[in-house]
């Protein structure tokens, strides 16, 4: 089956739009997926542009939704019609998966990062030559193939427009506070980055309970959207310190827990410099730079944490739906973060991501698409 795809050739070269990409036949335990739309995410500008690397040529995306066209001969649970949003693959059998853990799936890169199918096999080519995918997944396609582990089914009035980043980019920021730091009412907490990931950090500590949500970044229209979307309190870091400024509003003390999700070294020691005793800083940037800390100055000699966390420790089939009902309740506004772009015009919407202009592009591939159908 022939498919358009927006294939990254080399490295740090630009998406080209192909039409005569062809797709792997399905396997009994896949779905084949009609996508409508996909979000952008920083780990895609990070395999791009050679910061973290699969291999190329490669098709991008992890952040999709869609429609179910065709389901392999061994599904169960889902049927053509369903609609739903795709995340990370994990095998479902290893100790941790059985545990509840998938994000530390013991073949998570396997099956995610290895650019292959679980099984080995491309999903992928152009004529001979063979297409890497991510996340067992690839969204910047027109249809796609994908194990039912990837899969999140959702009611058919949800808007599959918006929903996608729920995949990646929100269940990770979100996942982090909930299923990782897990504040108790009353607590604190400072969010180092004001893009999706740090957005959806911070509504979560607000759902949470906490009583301070610090909102730190740059970008004044972005504190003020942290503002709306609930930030007690937002920091210019530009402007004024962000650890003076966060321990004069918490008694001296500082914070009771931080996500770092910039991966700028400089930011990751205030993030962890401004830990109350007992404080974990959570950090979740996808990012080559490395940060020096103390063992006994910086963390143990105030019982201080240093946490990294994959995917928000998320199970998606939990966590976004999950997700979805806070969304509904008015908690948790993500799609105000959003903007929808062409899938034609998904250059501009990338440079727009890595310029700070729109915090989550959202790829539009089924122009015809209407909620509800």
């Amino acid at each position: 089956m022939k498919i358009k795809a927006a294939v990254v050739e080399k490295e740090n070269g630009p998406f080209v739009i192909k039409d005569d990409v062809e797709l792997h036949d399905l396997g009994p335990t896949d779905l084949q997926v009609h996508m409508v739309a996909s979000g952008i995410c920083h780990s895609d500008e990070a395999i791009r542009d050679g910061d973290a690397v699969i291999s190329y040529p490669i098709i991008l995306g992890h952040e999709g939704a869609g429609i179910v066209e065709k389901v392999g001969s061994n599904v169960t649970d889902f049927k053509p019609g369903d609609h739903i949003i795709m995340s990370y693959w994990s095998d479902g059998k290893c100790d941790k998966c059985l545990s509840g853990k998938p994000s530390q799936c013991r073949n998570f890169a396997k099956g995610s990062m290895s650019g292959v199918r679980p099984d080995g096999d491309y999903d992928f080519k152009e004529g001979s030559t063979n297409i890497a995918n991510m996340f067992n997944q690839s969204s910047f396609t027109t249809t796609t193939v994908v194990s039912e582990r990837n899969a999140i089914k959702v009611d058919k009035d949800v808007d599959l427009r918006k929903v996608g980043p729920l995949g990646c980019g929100y269940v990770t920021g979100s996942g982090t506070v909930f299923n990782n730091l897990q504040p108790k009412p009353g607590e604190t907490i400072a969010v180092f980055g004001t893009g999706a990931v740090g957005l959806a950090a911070m509504m979560a500590g607000r759902i949470s309970g906490c009583t301070k949500v610090i909102a730190v970044d740059i970008v004044p229209s972005r504190l003020e959207l942290a503002k709306e979307l609930g930030a007690t309190e937002t920091i210019n870091s530009k402007e004024e310190d962000p650890v003076e400024k966060i321990k004069s509003l918490t008694n001296g003390y500082g914070v009771d827990y931080t996500v770092d999700t910039t991966g700028i070294p400089a930011v990751t020691r205030q993030a962890i410099d401004v830990l109350a005793q007992g404080g974990t800083c959570a950090g979740v940037a996808v990012t080559p730079n490395k940060v020096e800390v103390g063992q006994w100055t910086d963390l143990s000699a105030n019982d201080k944490s240093f946490v990294g966390v994959l995917m928000g420790d998320s199970v998606p089939q939990i966590d976004i739906p999950r997700l979805i009902e806070f969304y509904k309740l008015g908690m948790f506004d993500f799609d105000k973060t959003e903007k929808f772009y062409d899938f034609e015009d998904i250059n501009q919407a990338n440079a727009d991501s890595i310029s700070g202009k729109t915090i989550k592009p959202v790829l539009i591939i089924d122009k015809d698409y209407k909620p509800g159908d």
